[in-house]
């Protein structure tokens, strides 16, 4: 965009020649919208309202022909309704939490029903049919951890920033879970 103005005329938004439209294929048009109607499904209503604002954005600035394919995209996934535990915690300041690397106090009730108090490192989040989990590392246990986040009961902003050793926690996560999955995996093969 090009910004021209004059005094007494104001201002007026002028295309860049320079820039070529925004394109898709009609594949990744569909696989656009597929994914942002997925999100749905999360129960996740501030992460659904952010896809679907994106999509709208992307598809403003399609050619014509491409903005008629996305309003009409033919594919569409539909699952039967699972049941989700609901999460009562402020997802906003979890996700806000793993992208500024600070540390948040939970308060944590497992499998059990046993309710602990920790201060976690959180990583990241994964959804899944059944639950949202959180990834992170516990400061009471010194060690990896996974948490569901309905099992949270409370959740405030902690007082320490882990910053920039977030990316070489999450490795050490991969490795660990991987060799777990691996070990899992040779006993299942191993007769016994």
């Amino acid at each position: 965009m090009l910004i021209d103005g004059a005094a007494g005329y104001g201002y007026t938004l002028t295309e860049d020649p320079a820039l070529p439209p925004q394109s898709f294929s009609r594949l990744e048009i569909e696989a656009l919208t597929l994914g942002v109607a997925s999100l749905g499904d999360l129960g996740d209503n501030t992460l659904t309202t952010a896809g679907r604002n994106a999509l709208a954005r992307i598809v403003a600035t399609l050619p014509d022909r491409q903005a008629r394919q996305a309003a009409h995209a033919t594919m569409r996934a539909w699952r039967p309704p699972e049941p989700r535990a609901a999460v009562t915690i402020d997802l906003d300041l979890l996700r806000e939490a793993c992208w500024d690397e600070f540390s948040v106090r939970i308060a944590y009730r497992d499998a059990n029903g046993r309710r602990t108090e920790r201060e976690i490192l959180p990583l990241g989040m994964s959804y899944s049919p059944r639950t949202l989990m959180l990834v992170g590392r516990c400061l009471l246990r010194e060690a990896h951890r996974t948490f569901e986040v309905p099992r949270i009961e409370a959740l405030e902003r902690g007082g320490r920033s882990f910053r920039p050793r977030r990316v070489q926690l999450l490795r050490d996560y991969v490795v660990l879970r991987t060799a777990v999955w691996k070990r899992k995996e040779q006993q299942a093969r191993t007769p016994s």
